[in-house]
């Protein structure tokens, strides 16, 4: 039932609509029933249009609030893991500890992929962006492990969500050994989430690589900050794929392509390049003065968010989890992180900076972290994806749960009206 109506007057004519309240957040209005009186709504982006009905995460940029399943990004972050987050994205509550230990071991127990996809990777050539080898080798994976795919099935829906969190950091750490050059490192079962996918990335069969914990836990936060984001665009696409009918793998291939894109996943890896165009401490000054200039197109990355108003609830973790890196490594005198760590500073005092409230966000942070971790920029993106895949997947199957339609989003017609056709020798 509705809770309130809105009176929409087009005309002479006057149109009743059901409007609803969700848990939090402003309330909706039901506009399907324009169709049927011949309108439609106009909103580019989408971005004052519920297109679902969710209970997986809450977002209020205002007031800097980010909830999962109920339970803040800050406690999450701080009291928990990633794949403690994955269950609870997942399933709807935090799992007992029986249920934890089961989880675990169900994901890390199956890390390997079939070893027929290895030879996928010699398709692509070695300086391949990798997030056009994950598009590939993720969508590929519905090739392989077609057996559990009846999406009407939920153990189906179920084993396929097990095998996507598993073996994403399998594929994304195969995929920047194969641009390198090296030997794949196989998945080792005994590290927990983020050790095991730094083992894969860094470890050689030449010589032992022993897991730093204290990078192993940033590399967890990592993955655990990224997990969800309620809907953002590649989310989004992951549910009009799904509404299809198109089966997961395909779905979270088409979630990648989405995140591919600068302009949502592509924040940290841009961050990067800003630090290497101002080069050195004493051209912030210059690059500064440029960012205050409105009529120069030089941005500052990393500051701000589209969302959060006011401040990053993920940041401040990352914050500290960037400071505990940055001193386990003895990085404090690496050029481009002096650079970052003083632009941090002014972006916290500068009153320009302040009173716009371009505020270091997660994406500042990440980049930096992963940088210090030695991970290559063009691979940001891909450890974006991998941490966002439970996201991805809570959302599809919450969606193919329930009640939902095919997607088809309807259009502001601007051209040509009815024309004859013309043979082409009266043209």
């Amino acid at each position: 039932m509705a809770d309130k109506k809105a009176l929409l007057t087009i005309e002479d004519k006057q149109l009743e609509l059901p409007v609803y309240s969700g848990t939090l957040g402003p309330d909706v209005i039901d506009v399907r029933s324009l169709t049927g009186n011949g309108h439609f709504t106009y909103d580019p982006g989408f971005v004052s249009t519920a297109s679902c009905e969710s209970k997986i995460t809450f977002i209020d940029g205002d007031k800097g609030i980010l909830l999962h399943r109920g339970y803040p990004i800050e406690q999450l972050a701080e009291q928990s893991d990633y794949l403690e987050t994955c269950y609870l994205l997942i399933y709807g509550e935090l799992p007992s500890k029986e249920d934890k230990e089961h989880f675990e071991k169900t994901i890390m127990g199956h890390t390997m992929i079939h070893e027929q996809m290895v030879d996928l990777f010699s398709g692509f050539r070695r300086d391949a962006h990798p997030m056009a080898v994950m598009c590939g080798v993720v969508g590929a994976l519905s090739a392989f492990y077609h057996d559990s795919l009846d999406i009407t099935n939920e153990r189906h829906r179920e084993i396929c969500a097990y095998r996507l969190i598993s073996k994403m950091p399998t594929m994304a750490a195969m995929t920047y050994k194969y641009s390198i050059g090296q030997p794949f490192v196989y998945p080792r079962n005994d590290l927990s989430y983020g050790g095991n996918f730094l083992h894969m990335m860094f470890a050689t069969p030449c010589e032992d690589y022993e897991v730093n914990p204290v990078l192993a836990r940033a590399m967890d936060r990592i993955f655990l900050l990224h997990a969800d984001h309620e809907q953002n665009a590649s989310t989004s696409t992951v549910r009009l794929a799904g509404s299809s009918g198109a089966n997961p793998f395909a779905c979270i291939a088409a979630g990648i392509a989405a995140l591919w894109g600068p302009a949502h996943g592509g924040a940290n890896e841009a961050v990067l390049k800003m630090l290497d165009e101002i080069g050195d401490e004493k051209n912030i000054d210059e690059f500064i003065a440029k960012a205050k200039d409105k009529n120069d197109p030089f941005r500052l990355m990393g500051f701000g968010h589209r969302v959060y108003k006011n401040f990053d609830p993920r940041a401040k973790v990352m914050k500290e989890t960037c400071d505990e890196v940055l001193g386990e490594l003895g990085l404090a005198d690496d050029p481009m992180l002096k650079i970052a760590k003083r632009l941090e500073q002014i972006a916290l005092e500068d009153d320009y900076f302040v009173s716009k409230k371009l505020y270091p966000n997660v994406d500042f942070y990440s980049g930096i972290i992963l940088k210090a971790l030695g991970i290559p920029v063009e691979m940001f993106t891909v450890i974006f994806a991998t941490g966002r895949t439970p996201g991805w997947i809570a959302h599809w199957h919450e969606m193919i749960s329930g009640d939902y339609r095919i997607g088809r989003p309807r259009q502001l017609y601007t051209g040509e009206a009815k024309r004859d056709f013309v043979a082409v020798s009266d043209r």
